[in-house]
């Protein structure tokens, strides 16, 4: 566990221990009667759109101001966190479902249910399952904002260099065995200093100059930038029930067989080592030229299919595994604070952010797909307005029986750093994969009670 997640980690067990609200010092009321509302969000690539909809919001209720404050997620969460243990958190919040049941535990979380009864919000605007995530027992702690499915992303002149054909990357196939046709797309797509790629038998793989793939290992317990999915298309579930299981899967021998095909890749050298790997972000290698794939999300495309790289990256659909081609549908919702003095004026907020006037407006700036799906088929046209062919997301949410979500359960900000930690073992060899994972189920099932 790094230092900033140890950090991290501490203040929420204070938070969950401390049921102690008093007002926000960052929000009030001004002489005049005008109302300012803070709010808080990590994305800097998202922050213009939604500073447009904070200018509509605010000609509607001209008595209300919203201050918008980004911060970036290393620090995001520490400073959060920081600030509700001191009672001086801002009025909403952009959450994350990995983090909201420790503030809900922690009765930082105003209850919405009510709220949305009364207003009568409109539920089945959504897209399918995103609101069932935000509630527990009957409480309602947000509404969803936007989602996001996952993705092959790929250099075209690469892989086009190596001979591969990238129409045949909309049908590959993996297992954990022989690791199907993406195995072999990897290995062609993986360079040595000498020009030869991972199918020739002089290939050097001590030696590389682009790895076919870049891995993911700060993943969490989640994995969803990679082995997540491929140990679902292989049969594996997190839990016994999803959302608010009881008991996780780690030790599922489906996660096990993916976890050591990833350890197999990296020793044929068609990935990166772990204790080798480059402290730079796989978008940035990527970019580099050091790599010819990676997975990646619907909220990366305007990294990859910037104007600046003039097509240089594409998509294509993840791999069919034994039970199928399975990706995770992740979304974030907005919180209210349970302090905040303003908790009227925060709820219009939060539902104007929730509504079609706000989610209109971040569809027209592409960087997300909203939560209603109005909204986001109209970001979908616009992309394909720009000449950006992004439909291999927008299909994989649509997808019969194609989508899973995320693990979701108290204490997750504590079970991420074992499962990681136990999955890193795996990938250095210290441990077998069966053997970490079974020690971190554990572990993991010990914290749940």
């Amino acid at each position: 566990m790094s230092p900033r997640h140890s950090r991290v980690g501490a203040a929420l067990l204070c938070l969950t221990a401390t049921a102690t609200l008093v007002s926000c010092a960052g929000s009030g009321t001004a002489a005049d009667g005008r109302t300012t509302l803070d709010y808080w969000l990590w994305d800097d690539l998202q922050l213009p759109a939604y500073q447009e909809c904070a200018n509509a919001f605010q000609r509607a209720n001209p008595g209300i101001t919203v201050k918008i404050t980004q911060t970036a997620w290393s620090q995001y969460w520490q400073n959060l966190t920081t600030e509700l243990v001191s009672g001086e958190a801002p009025d909403v919040w952009t959450d994350q479902s990995t983090y909201y049941p420790t503030y809900a535990a922690g009765k930082q979380l105003l209850d919405l249910q009510p709220y949305v009864e009364r207003d009568k919000v409109d539920l089945s605007a959504y897209q399918p399952g995103l609101t069932d995530i935000w509630v527990k027992d009957g409480k309602r702690y947000g509404l969803p904002k936007d989602w996001d499915t996952m993705a092959i992303v790929y250099n075209t002149d690469l892989l086009k260099k190596q001979g591969v054909d990238t129409g045949r990357l909309n049908s590959l196939t993996w297992n954990p065995g022989d690791g199907g046709t993406l195995e072999q797309t990897i290995a062609r797509a993986t360079v040595d200093t000498h020009g030869r790629n991972g199918l020739d038998p002089d290939f050097d793989k001590n030696h590389v100059k682009t790895y076919g793939f870049l891995t993911e290992w700060a993943d969490g317990s989640q994995g969803q930038n990679g082995w997540g999915l491929l140990a679902a298309s292989n049969g594996f579930t997190y839990l016994d029930k999803n959302p608010w299981g009881t008991h996780y899967r780690y030790d599922a021998p489906e996660l096990a067989e993916t976890i050591a095909w990833f350890k197999r890749l990296i020793g044929k050298g068609y990935a990166p080592r772990l204790d080798q790997k480059s402290s730079l972000a796989n978008s940035e290698l990527l970019i580099a030229g050091k790599g010819a794939m990676t997975v990646a999300g619907s909220f990366t495309v305007s990294t990859y299919l910037a104007p600046r790289l003039k097509g240089k990256f594409a998509y294509a659909p993840l791999p069919t595994g034994p039970e199928g081609r399975k990706t995770s549908i992740n979304g974030l919702s907005d919180a209210v604070w349970a302090g905040s003095k303003h908790k009227e004026e925060a709820w219009k907020w939060v539902k104007f952010l929730a509504s079609a006037d706000c989610q209109d407006i971040v569809a027209e700036h592409g960087v997300v797909f909203p939560a209603i799906r109005s909204s986001s088929r109209k970001a979908l046209a616009g992309h394909e307005a720009r000449g950006e062919d992004v439909h291999v997301f927008t299909d994989a949410a649509t997808a019969k029986n194609g989508t899973f979500l995320l693990p979701v359960t108290e204490r997750g900000t504590e079970i991420g750093p074992l499962v990681q930690d136990a999955i890193q073992s795996a990938i250095l060899g210290r441990s077998s994969p069966e053997a970490a994972l079974r020690s971190a189920n554990e572990k993991v099932n010990r914290l749940l009670g």
